[in-house]
């Protein structure tokens, strides 16, 4: 008798299957034997990878879910309405892998409700812990009619969407908090973070970094959405949205430029020092090439100059956040941090499992179906509907 497996093997899903064998076998070290044996951490140098990309990276890859839900609900731009669910569901797995890793990373993950009852209400840290726990509460609200649809609760789809205004902008509030106060946790420490990242503007500079990445990673998951899924999302909708980035990465760059005049740090730029040279790849990646390629029409209207334009940004971001959390702080701390490799199978594992829980959503909840696009009868539609994009023809499942 033939043995057939129920599933077919694939090289993406081995791919997986390694990692996670990874990331299990690094877990199970850093519980059983703490995070000396685990990491390259230690008490000069307390925050690495876990905090650098897992959190504060991925707190600010999750902006676009409040952008386009204040956009939709609050602003009646109801064009973006084809692509509010699959960013929400974006933010919400990306805060649950968020808290996941702060598990991983707190000594103490058993203490973790502790500023629920022992909170500093004056510490930029226990307003993001507070705000990251009652956001991701809104996600899961805001989240919840794509499952009481899938499960056929008409009722309890009514009473939740009867407060989704409400929400929505408890959701914007909460978000403009903690996006901020993220910058602002790194503002106590001024003799070692290196000068071009340590700024009394920091906590502006990281809200307005986080809309620029939450906008590439709504362009950048509906790129993958279509080559994966075949769900194919208006192209005329992510041209507005590459808009809106172009816009913002303006705004970050004119920011960015007022406070270094401010500051007078531009003697800092051509320093032959290792920050130097993390500082331009950054800027040029992250803001320099997305704002040429956003600002060429033939470019923008285009899924594959979105899409790089997208990458572009998102890399960018990361440096931002990694050199601010990590690299920035090595030269005062007297300590060459890299990160071990179960500090990096662990990461990789919650990046893959946001992935593949995503691909199980789209593939089994109505993510890409909009049966119920709210009317804002009366209200001006914002956008460009007069120039439409040549969308590349991809087979579903190809690339």
């Amino acid at each position: 008798m033939d043995f057939k497996l129920p599933f077919k093997i694939t090289f993406w899903k081995v791919v997986l299957l390694l990692i996670w064998l990874a990331g299990l076998v690094a877990l199970i070290v850093r519980f059983t034997q703490g995070l000396g044996a685990s990491t390259h951490l230690s008490d000069k140098f307390p925050w690495g990878l876990w905090i650098g990309f897992d959190v504060v990276s991925g707190v600010g890859l999750s902006a676009g879910a409040f952008t386009i839900a204040a956009a939709v609900y609050v602003f009646h731009v109801k064009r973006f309405y084809p692509i509010l669910r699959p960013t929400i569901l974006t933010a919400f797995l990306g805060y649950l892998l968020v808290i996941v890793g702060l598990l991983v990373d707190v000594g103490r993950p058993d203490r973790i409700y502790n500023p629920l009852f022992m909170g500093n209400i004056h510490s930029a840290l226990f307003e993001v812990a507070m705000c990251v726990m009652f956001y991701t509460t809104v996600l899961f609200f805001e989240f919840s009619p794509i499952l009481f649809e899938r499960l056929g609760w008409s009722g309890p789809k009514r009473w939740i969407t009867r407060v989704t205004v409400p929400l929505v902008i408890l959701g914007v509030i909460l978000s403009t908090m903690h996006q901020s106060s993220l910058g602002s946790l790194f503002l106590i420490i001024p003799q070692k973070l290196y000068t071009f990242w340590y700024t009394a503007s920091l906590p502006l500079l990281f809200y307005v970094s986080a809309i620029a990445a939450g906008c590439a990673m709504i362009i950048f998951e509906s790129h993958l959405s279509f080559r994966a899924f075949g769900h194919r999302l208006k192209a005329d909708v992510l041209a507005d949205i590459g808009r809106v980035l172009l816009v913002v990465l303006v705004l970050y760059a004119l920011l960015k430029a007022y406070d270094f005049y401010g500051r007078g740090v531009w003697s800092a730029f051509f320093l032959p020092r290792m920050e130097t040279w993390l500082f331009w790849l950054e800027i040029l990646i992250g803001v320099i090439a997305p704002i040429i390629l956003l600002s060429i029409r033939k470019v923008r209207l285009s899924t594959g100059g979105l899409y790089a334009a997208a990458v572009c940004t998102i890399t960018g971001f990361l440096l931002n956040r990694l050199n601010i959390s990590t690299t920035g702080l090595m030269a005062s701390s007297g300590v060459h941090y890299f990160p071990s490799w179960m500090e990096l199978a662990i990461t990789l594992a919650l990046v893959s499992t946001g992935f593949f829980i995503f691909a199980m959503a789209a593939r089994y909840l109505p993510i890409f179906e909009h049966p119920h696009e709210p009317s804002h009868a009366g209200k001006p539609e914002v956008g460009f509907p007069e120039e439409v994009l040549e969308i590349e023809t991809f087979s579903a499942g190809s690339g």
